[in-house]
């Protein structure tokens, strides 16, 4: 198997919502939100011109990066999420609804070339939830020999 760091996050954005709403239903402590209407921030807190057009809520849903190994992968990584967000399924119907939409933005760290296989299970609960997945890979040429 080729070495590969990889992260997951959920992503949520929403013409309305107040993020504490989506905090309290989902359980979990996000690490980035502002509300529709509230003056831009930059990356260091500094105002930046204009105002949010939507509301946005973000949470790591693992402490830091997990390297992959036989009983660590983005893909089992991926099936203990969904399970976990299964109970959540009426709120994100809802956001869906409303016109907001929910992902998993899987960050994934590679030094060679390697192969996912998500399974139609995976992928079939991925619908019947409303999540989008966004994938992001990235060279890593330092990861351990």
């Amino acid at each position: 198997m080729s070495d590969y760091e990889f992260t997951i996050s959920l992503r949520i954005r929403h013409p309305s919502i107040a993020p504490g709403e989506i905090s309290r239903t989902l359980g979990i402590e996000p690490q980035h939100t502002w509300t529709v209407g509230e003056s831009r921030r930059g990356p260091a807190g500094e105002p930046l011109e204009g105002t949010y057009r939507e509301s946005f809520w973000m949470a790591r849903l693992m402490d830091g990066p997990q390297l992959s190994s036989e009983q660590v992968s983005v893909e089992s990584a991926l099936l203990r999420t969904l399970a976990q967000l299964r109970r959540s399924m009426p709120f994100l119907a809802h956001l869906n609804a409303e016109g907001g939409v929910a992902e998993l933005y899987i960050s994934i760290f590679a030094r060679e070339p390697f192969r996912l296989e998500l399974l139609s299970e995976s992928l079939a609960l991925l619908g019947r939830l409303g999540l989008a997945i966004a994938l992001e890979v990235q060279p890593q040429p330092h990861l351990a020999e």
